[in-house]
């Protein structure tokens, strides 16, 4: 990291992995060309979990090459008196797996509607009765974390080296 005075704690870093509504996958494809693909992640522990169809580029590419790199972006605000952002963020470097045991399979589904969808949870049996055998779930098994982020005080200065008010 570049910017070691912005780099925050694991915890923090999983703090914002936790807390973001989506993240950016970034793979390579069969030619080792770039592709990303946004998800909408569910974490427990050192597990970052999905949704995806059952096939398609992003399936390929996961299957070509496992390595993954997973951005997430937490809370920002665009300063109307600076030319900058507060931004928090953090990085994941991991590899993936498809998850096709359905004990887990459902598991992960129940994590991933908990967080995105909890107010319709009462649906949740129903829905899995009729997709969980067209819906695809993969892991991501997180090798790496790290956070970053830009505030400022209540008095404008920039708060470095994980600085709290």
């Amino acid at each position: 990291m570049r910017r070691k005075d912005r780099e925050m704690d694991e915890n923090f870093a999983y703090y914002v992995a936790d807390k973001c509504e989506w993240a950016t996958v970034a793979v390579t494809d069969e030619n080792g060309l770039p592709y990303c693909f946004t998800i909408s992640p569910a974490r427990e522990d050192d597990v970052l979990y999905f949704h995806s169809a059952l096939a398609g580029k992003k399936v390929d590419c996961l299957k070509n090459n496992p390595n993954v790199c997973v951005s997430c972006v937490g809370d920002t605000n665009r300063l109307k008196d600076k030319f900058t952002t507060e931004y928090e963020s953090a990085i994941i470097f991991g590899k993936a797996e498809e998850v096709n045991d359905e004990v887990e399979k459902i598991h992960a589904l129940m994590l991933l509607c908990q967080r995105h969808t909890p107010e319709n949870m009462g649906e949740f049996d129903a829905a899995i009765k009729e997709s969980l055998r067209r819906t695809g779930v993969w892991k991501i098994k997180i090798q790496s974390i790290t956070g970053k982020r830009k505030k400022y005080d209540k008095n404008g200065i920039e708060m470095k080296f994980g600085r709290t008010e």
